[in-house]
């Protein structure tokens, strides 16, 4: 039986121990670091789709359950375990990160091996978030990943790389500080680091705002949310091809996890009085931060900032059942929550695809300038189909992932207010603006110059790549009943634990 296995921890120390070998090997021998690291990432993408095999739509306990005495003076535990929540997630990581092993055989020529390593050993720290049922194991993964990154922009970014990095680590690492003081607090309440135990804690309202806010200063800045969004376009500037679609793809998706995983079940009520605040900033960053990608020059700025605003959605869905609850409905909570699950994988294949498109034009031009561009569909006609089809699913083209978690939270919004829902509604032609209006000027019109008129079409590799996040933006778009059947008992559950005592 796949349930008796230990996967859970195979697919987390199998990249780790692999990129501690990867970087063993050298750059010496990196021809062969490359097949190792290639070899690891598709072995986890293999686990993944033995968790996906054994997994149970029909329930929402945790699977695949692992639990090993870890500090028993505090009694904290070395305790994994997934539900439809997570399991999506972690499938977008396995999924994701051989396609970042494949393009760095191409572009990543310095240090080759550490860059691998890095990238694998990112890769297991990162699906242990997601897989840890303790909060303090949950902790050290959150902050473990933080080096792996670090190291990423700053060794291997662009000019201006050192300010990005540190900016990027003492934004992130200030609010993981406060989400360890609460989780402190929690543990001298409780005696345990176990979520389940404290999700169970009967805490006041004063107790449940603070480490509400708490959670807030972690988990929004990773998103991030704005005010506290500023780090995230300098960190995707800066960083190379395969940092950012890291960066856009997963790691933003952590914050997302960390509110449904313990602010939403830990300090509901804290949650609920505070619902007019999270769907507030979530709106101000589906609207303002669109308007401010409009008017990017750079075409990593502008996705960046796409990031940011797609990402609100992604806020706005799980906040949102307060409201429609509080209006007196019931209808519309789960599909709220569960749109916007969908957003945060939509938005892992699309933002990811985007950002290796860019990372195609960077190779053979060293500009990121949308002026620099024009004409591109003239010499790179499959390149520029690729790319429009990923534009279009930023735009949330209907038959596309980017149309299903935004119809659906857009949808559940009317439940709570027009108003909430007609400004989400603005991500429709917002996107389209600045999305189509990098389309334009990139790929259509005359060949603007000799460099682009010398551009030659993907290679073999390339093609792999973006065909395979094609695949992934059209089949979730075309048939998104599978990821949504994954998730929906989980979600159902959360809500039943959140919502009690407030219908």
């Amino acid at each position: 039986m796949l349930t008796d296995l230990p996967l859970l921890s195979l697919i987390i120390w199998l990249p780790i121990l692999g990129g501690v070998a990867v970087f063993a090997l050298g750059e010496s021998r990196v021809a062969w670091g490359h097949r190792l690291a290639l070899l690891v990432s598709l072995l986890a993408a293999v686990l993944g789709g033995m968790l996906y095999a054994g997994f149970d739509n029909s329930t929402a306990a945790m699977q695949f359950v692992e639990r090993t005495a870890w500090i028993e003076a505090f009694d904290a535990w070395y305790y994994l375990g997934i539900d439809g929540i997570a399991l999506p997630l972690i499938l977008l990581t396995v999924l994701v990160t051989p396609l970042v092993v494949i393009a760095a055989a191409q572009s990543v020529r310095l240090r080759a091996s550490q860059y691998l390593a890095a990238f694998l050993i990112m890769e297991g720290i990162m699906i242990g978030v997601f897989a840890a049922r303790d909060a303090l194991l949950f902790y050290v993964f959150w902050e473990a990943m933080l080096i792996p990154m670090f190291l990423i922009i700053g060794l291997w970014g662009g000019p201006n790389r050192v300010y990005a990095t540190i900016k990027f680590f003492l934004f992130t690492f200030f609010g993981s500080v406060l989400m360890l003081v609460a989780l402190i607090y929690l543990y001298r309440q409780a005696g345990t680091f176990d979520l389940h135990t404290l999700q169970q804690l009967p805490l006041g309202l004063t107790e449940q705002l603070w480490i509400f806010m708490a959670f807030f200063a972690a988990f929004a800045v990773k998103i991030p949310m704005w005010p506290v969004h500023t780090w995230l376009p300098d960190a995707h500037v800066e960083a190379p091809t395969g940092g950012s679609v890291i960066l856009a793809a997963i790691m933003l998706k952590l914050g997302g996890y960390g509110f449904i995983r313990l602010s939403l079940p830990i300090t509901p009520d804290a949650a609920m009085a505070l619902d007019w605040l999270m769907v507030g900033l979530s709106l101000i960053a589906i609207v303002y931060i669109g308007f401010v990608a409009l008017a990017q020059s750079d075409m990593k700025k502008l996705i960046a900032y796409s990031s940011i605003a797609h990402m609100g959605f992604a806020t706005l869905g799980f906040f949102i059942p307060f409201m429609i609850v509080a209006g007196g409905e019931t209808t519309g909570a789960r599909m709220a929550v569960e749109g916007g699950m969908v957003q945060m994988i939509s938005h892992g294949f699309v933002s990811a695809a985007l950002f290796f498109c860019v990372g195609v034009l960077y190779d053979r031009m060293h500009s990121r300038q949308i002026g620099d561009y024009g004409g591109v569909a003239n010499t790179m006609p499959v390149f520029a189909a690729f790319m429009v089809l990923f534009a279009m699913a930023n735009a949330g083209l209907p038959g596309t992932s980017g149309f299903v978690g935004e119809f659906m939270v857009i949808l559940a919004s009317f439940r709570a207010n027009i108003w909430i829902a007609l400004l989400a509604g603005t991500t429709l032609v917002l996107g389209a603006a600045y999305t189509l209006w990098l389309v334009k000027r990139v790929l259509y019109g005359e060949v603007a110059n000799e460099r682009v008129a010398a551009l030659h079409d993907l290679s073999r590799r390339e093609f792999a790549i973006l065909g395979a996040l094609a695949v992934a933006v059209l089949g979730i778009g075309l048939w998104p009943a599978p990821l949504v059947d994954m998730m929906s008992v989980s979600v159902s559950a959360l809500l039943d634990q959140v919502l009690v005592g407030k219908l």
